[in-house]
């Protein structure tokens, strides 16, 4: 085979391989929305059902706009955001209520309630998404021109009303979402001690950036576990079908947490890994410890789905934290070391505490320095 047809067979597969790869995450975003899409069907349908039905509207179209605006789908859907975005699409079709029986329908009509409505729900709400919420659905409410007066504000009412019961009732997969956010923490956290441990090892200075770089970056991942999982701890407390989340949730919390502080403990360690890793020289010791450390962090994950492991967790780390004395550990070692190794004790605590362990326990296993 010539190398021109080697190189095409190579771009085909490569191309294929792409093809496929876009195509599952698109299937995998359509699955992921699917709650969602039916909170946002049912509950948009409900109310603009009722609203035509029962209350007799002729057009509710705010009744369907208000439902599926708050809902979005957007993964984090707790109720008060929920109900914060109605509150702002119903203080923009009130303001667009009010200017039509003052002021009349048109151009200018339009360009006043946009100027009002802005600047009232920039008052009301440091959220821009609040004062474009209130600013659409007052559009909306101007061009849709009823004669009965408020009749629009009811239906926003409606709306708003049938979104918070659909969040109850129908919620959203987020204990999937929070598992998969700290699994994301979990994986990048073990890949910066990997990368600092390697550091230490071979006292190479460049990897034990690299490792500071991955230890500055967990925050972001801190963040995402933290979002996903007050969303579905907030979804719980109304939902009746997420009762048996709850108390699994708070203890998740305490692991998210206890890895809040892990993670800004290990940003100390990176540094002074980085900082000792500039002579290179090898540091197994330390090096070893953080590697056991690690390990014990894998056991704190598995521990999120099976709670039986966490007393593996606790004992595995504990082993390590009895031992953390850094003058038994290197007598005659020079002060960064020992620097480095104090820095691993409130690591190692709080590691422990994510493990279940209280706090004022944990420290006790420490050895006196």
């Amino acid at each position: 085979m010539s190398t021109d047809d080697s190189s095409t067979t190579v771009g085909v597969v490569v191309a294929r391989s792409r093809w496929r790869t876009t195509l599952g995450r698109r299937f995998v975003r359509v699955r992921e929305s699917l709650p969602a899409i039916a909170q946002i069907v049912v509950a948009a349908t409900a109310a603009f059902a009722f609203a035509h039905v029962v209350l007799g509207h002729p057009v509710p179209l705010l009744a369907a706009t208000v439902t599926v605006s708050s809902l979005g789908l957007v993964r984090d859907a707790r109720p008060w955001r929920v109900a914060e975005t109605v509150m702002g699409m119903l203080v923009g079709i009130l303001i667009a209520e009010v200017v039509l029986i003052v002021a009349g329908a048109g151009w200018w009509q339009i360009a006043l309630a946009m100027t009002v409505t802005l600047v009232v729900a920039r008052f009301l709400s440091p959220q821009p998404g609040f004062a474009l919420a209130a600013v659409v659905q007052s559009l909306i409410a101007l061009v849709l021109v009823s004669g009965v007066p408020f009749l629009r504000l009811v239906d926003g009412a409606v709306g708003g009303v049938a979104a918070l019961i659909v969040t109850a009732l129908i919620p959203r997969t987020l204990r999937r979402t929070e598992l998969r956010d700290a699994d994301e923490l979990f994986d990048a956290m073990d890949a910066a001690m990997d990368t600092i441990v390697r550091a230490l090892r071979k006292g190479d200075r460049a990897r034990a950036e690299r490792g500071l770089e991955r230890a500055r970056s967990l925050q972001t991942y801190v963040d995402a576990w933290s979002g996903s999982l007050e969303s579905g701890r907030e979804v719980a407390r109304i939902s009746p079908f997420l009762r048996r989340q709850r108390t699994e949730l708070d203890r998740h919390e305490r692991v998210r947490g206890a890895l809040d502080l892990t993670t800004r403990n290990l940003r100390v360690v990176a540094r002074r890994a980085a900082y000792l890793c500039a002579d290179g020289e090898s540091r197994p010791v330390p090096a070893d410890l953080l590697a056991e450390l690690a390990r014990g962090a894998g056991l704190v994950r598995d521990g999120l789905d099976d709670i039986s492991l966490e007393p593996v967790a606790r004992e595995a780390i504990g082993a390590v934290a009895r031992r953390l004395d850094p003058a038994a550990l290197l007598p005659d070692g020079r002060v960064g070391e020992l620097n480095l190794i104090a820095a691993l004790r409130p690591l190692a605590v709080d590691l422990l505490v994510a493990a279940g362990m209280p706090s004022a326990d944990a420290r006790e296993l420490l050895p006196r320095v």
